[in-house]
């Protein structure tokens, strides 16, 4: 009989622990840190969005993109008395979404009284479909003050949110808060008004247009399309910075059809969603100036942009162009490799495949010398080995000039001689084996 008590008595005290541990909330998350699991405590007494998801799913990445440095001109006021639209495009759809808003490049406390998301009614428009508005909460309440250096990922709402759509995600801040952390060069409009206008869904108001986004870093979908994400890691021909505005033609929008399609096609492929952590300039070994750098090193940014992004299962690493034509003297090419294989251990010990590019050719280009154009190859020939990536994605040999294989084919460059056109993105992506997603990391003993 006691024997008995005993195990009942072990039973409660099992079950209050679990119940204590489900009701603790943790509180903000450093930008350094993953966003995936916290939120940012609130004060306000709010009750917690009825919408919360109950359906099951996993939560992967949809959009994301990398803090890149402090907006300028937003030194003192950031944006206040200002409602700000992000305008994102969706890797995959999922039927909830929660949102990662960061304050990493502010100087002080950003207070955000106002959050909403919706389905855009089109593209090129801050119009959304009117009965997809939905209010973002965060911790339960509808305000949040996300200290300087921080970001907070908001509460699950329930809302169907379609693949390969733009999203509108709008904030209100009533009290200058500056800088704002922002992404430039996104090659996707965005839009501004006077006022709260946080659910307007006519989007008339919203005459200020910007090609950059603030403060919104992540969306992620709750998917029953998605097992996974895949984060592409790079820079500007990661960005897409040639590409055509307001169209998803950065080789990465490709590849994430592409992948969608061979999925609905029945291919043997993962079913994977594509998130892009590319920034413009970005070098593997060399920060920018700032506290924090504006434009951080790859090695430096790489858990926060890749290892502390939603279900990552494979990484695709294009870096090291901008480490040969930006070094004052000549690039070690063993440095820059160093630097990859650093990223790679990183991914490793993490449990993630890790594919490669060949660095692509840039004879044209101002910063072009026959010595910078030995140390690509030297790179090149040590990535084709397999000795630096898991798989390889040969970019070089897909874009080059036949006839001259240290320039593009002349329909797949800008213009510029360093960025691909439009088609030069398209044949990145079509070029890449989507069967070398397959698998995880090679065990390590």
């Amino acid at each position: 009989m006691t024997r008995h008590y005993g195990y009942a008595l072990l039973s409660e005290v099992i079950a209050l622990i679990v119940a204590v541990s489900t009701a603790i909330y943790v509180g903000v998350a450093s930008d350094e840190g993953s966003a995936t699991h916290r939120t940012a405590p609130v004060r306000e007494g709010a009750p917690r969005d009825p919408a919360a998801p109950a359906s099951t799913g996993i939560w992967v990445g949809a959009w994301s993109a990398s803090p890149v440095g402090a907006e300028p001109g937003t030194e003192v006021e950031g944006l206040a008395g200002r409602s700000v639209r992000n305008v994102v495009h969706t890797s995959v759809g999922g039927t909830s979404v929660r949102i990662t808003l960061s304050n990493l490049y502010g100087q002080s406390a950003l207070t955000l009284t106002h959050a909403s998301i919706a389905v855009a009614a089109g593209t090129g428009t801050a119009a959304a479909v009117a009965d997809t508005m939905r209010r973002l909460t965060f911790g339960g309440g509808a305000s949040v003050v996300i200290p300087p250096g921080r970001q907070v990922l908001s509460d699950a709402v329930r809302l169907a949110i379609p693949a390969d759509t733009d999203i509108l995600v709008t904030t209100f801040s009533p009290t200058p808060s500056g800088p704002v952390t922002f992404h430039p060069h996104a090659r996707q409009t965005s839009y501004v008004a006077e006022g709260d206008l946080t659910e307007d869904t006519t989007g008339v108001a919203y005459t200020g247009k910007v090609g950059s986004w603030r403060y919104l870093t992540a969306l992620d979908v709750l998917s029953h399309e998605s097992d996974g994400t895949v984060v592409v890691f790079g820079d500007s021909l990661t960005d897409g910075i040639t590409s055509t505005e307001n169209a998803n033609r950065r080789w990465t929008d490709v590849l994430s059809r592409r992948l969608r399609a061979a999925v609905a096609a029945g291919q043997d492929v993962p079913r994977y969603s594509v998130v892009n952590q590319g920034i413009s300039g970005n070098q593997i070994l060399a920060s920018g100036a700032g506290r924090p750098a504006d434009n951080q090193a790859g090695v430096g940014r790489f858990h926060r942009d890749v290892l502390s992004r939603t279900n990552v299962k494979v990484v695709v690493i294009d870096l090291g162009v901008n480490d040969i034509l930006r070094t004052p003297k000549l690039a070690d090419p063993s440095r820059i490799l160093n630097g990859l294989r650093t990223l790679v251990r990183q991914a490793h010990a993490r449990g993630l495949k890790v594919i490669g590019a060949t660095l692509m050719p840039f004879q044209g280009h101002r910063g072009y010398t026959d010595a910078r154009e030995n140390v690509r190859q030297r790179i090149n020939a040590q990535i084709r080995t397999g000795k630096v990536f898991d798989a390889v994605v040969d970019f070089d040999q897909a874009l080059r000039d036949p006839y001259n294989p240290r320039k593009f084919r002349p329909d797949y460059d800008s213009g510029d001689h360093l960025h691909p056109s439009d088609r030069g993105y398209e044949r990145m992506a079509e070029t890449f084996d989507l069967k070398d997603l397959k698998g995880a990391a090679p065990a390590e003993l």
